[in-house]
């Protein structure tokens, strides 16, 4: 089972006093600076928002960087930065306007421009509402620093950055507390916050899990309510929650996202199932699916990331993390009601279009790794014959037709052996099965 207490002690950060900038991000401020001086701005202040800040004071590499700007939209500063520096005579290396586009998550126009060969957008600080059905801002408005922070999703995304003053601003009054303690925090109540966003309850799981952080009693509660559960069902579609899930596999702590996931008894409101499957899903399923997630990432831990790629991991992860699953099945009606078709389909099948909305090559993936998994099972019992047990007809493909049939169970067993030791490096590095009857073959020479 997953060693991967969710409650353990949180990490305790060491957070930096100030924030110390690389000359690059130095001379790009600057610009912006003196833009606002060109033009008597100088009652506006730039600020940068969020995740910059965060990974700036701990010390951590970002390149992200978003100003917020005060009464005034992102278009209508850029096209000021751009004539200032086409007035020194600089060149304007890019400009951008990106419209709002709430069904990717997009609820604000976003410019954006490019200075010393990094990207910056601008936004202008904004207070929000919401409707009961939806997570899309049904209003939105100019707003101070102070509301822009409160209506973040946690206390540790909530700091700025001002350009102007060169000091890091903590609104909420604990946003740089919450990163010493290493404290997930909403900057509002949590049951507000989540309501107004339910995604919200999945990246504080996933900046949990990443950072290392402990999430707040409080959060856990109203994550776990049934008020929360529904708006995550209603308002949040399930592409965007297959994209939390997808980061959250890539990130640093896989097991531990899940755990807090399945703790705030969410997963099967994140893995949905098909109303009619068998067999029936045991007592604890999901808690045997992290508990194979959980091994199959130590395993990854002890042979090092250079192994394998990132989607290579991402793809073994989930394989491991839906095992229990493997041989779970539910039929699905095709066709005119005169011809109709009753197709029994793996339940991954499901989950990965379905419930997450990932690619059907994803689920493809997954399914032939446990089809490959249950063909290994099958030999099991050679290792423990004394010989007597002829060979199980399964097709492994090319490579045994040229194995003499009493040199057939050596190979055989050679290759489960291989996989008893080397099944997770075999997920991992989606070994395809002629290469292991190769291998198998020159075992014959050590038997």
């Amino acid at each position: 089972m997953a060693n991967t207490n969710s409650a353990s002690a949180p990490v305790v950060e060491e957070v930096k006093e100030r924030i110390e900038l690389t000359q690059i991000k130095r001379s790009i401020f600057d610009r912006l600076l003196a833009t606002l001086r060109h033009f008597g701005l100088t009652n506006h202040h730039l600020r940068v928002a969020g995740g910059w800040v965060r990974d700036k004071l701990l010390g951590k590499g970002c390149y992200d960087i978003d100003i917020a700007l005060d009464n005034m939209l992102g278009s209508e500063f850029v096209n000021k930065v751009r004539d200032y520096l086409l007035s020194i005579g600089e060149q304007v290396q890019g400009v951008a306007v990106i419209p709002c586009n709430p069904e990717q998550s997009k609820h604000l126009e976003t410019a954006r421009m490019r200075l010393f060969d990094m990207w910056i957008d601008f936004v202008n600080l904004r207070s929000e509402e919401y409707s009961d059905n939806s997570r899309i801002p049904t209003k939105q408005k100019f707003g101070t620093a102070e509301e822009d922070a409160y209506r973040r999703d946690l206390t540790i995304n909530s700091l700025f950055y001002n350009i102007n003053t060169d000091s890091v601003e903590d609104f909420t009054k604990r946003g740089i507390a919450d990163l010493k303690s290493g404290k997930i925090v909403t900057p509002l109540p949590p049951k507000t916050t989540f309501l107004d966003d339910p995604l919200r309850v999945l990246q504080a799981i996933r900046f949990g899990a990443r950072f290392g952080f402990l999430l707040d009693e409080e959060l856990k509660e109203a994550a776990s309510c049934d008020e929360v559960k529904d708006a995550l069902v209603a308002k949040i579609s399930r592409e965007r929650i297959g994209v939390e899930i997808d980061l959250m596999l890539s990130g640093n702590q896989p097991a531990k996202a899940m755990m807090y996931i399945c703790d705030m008894m969410l997963f099967w409101i994140v893995f949905t199932l098909p109303p009619k499957f068998e067999p029936a899903k045991s007592e604890g399923c999901d808690r045997f699916c992290i508990g194979y997630l959980d091994a199959t990432w130590s395993l990854i831990q002890l042979i090092g990331d250079s192994t394998f790629n990132d989607e290579q991991r991402r793809l073994s992860l989930y394989a491991a993390l839906f095992l229990p699953f493997r041989k779970t099945i539910y039929k699905d009606n095709k066709g005119q009601k005169e011809f109709i078709l009753e197709l029994q389909i793996p339940i991954v099948n499901h989950i990965f279009q379905e419930s997450l909305k990932r690619k059907a090559s994803d689920a493809e993936t997954v399914v032939n790794l446990h089809s490959a998994l249950d063909k290994f099972l099958s030999l099991i019992p050679f290792l423990v014959s004394d010989g007597n047990i002829q060979p199980i007809e399964v097709n492994w493909g090319r490579g045994l037709d040229d194995v003499p049939l009493t040199s057939k169970l050596r190979v055989l067993t050679g290759m489960v052996s291989i996989y008893c030791i080397v099944y997770p490096f075999f997920i991992i590095c989606r070994m395809k099965i002629p290469f292991l009857i190769v291998v198998g073959k020159t075992l014959i020479k050590v038997y």
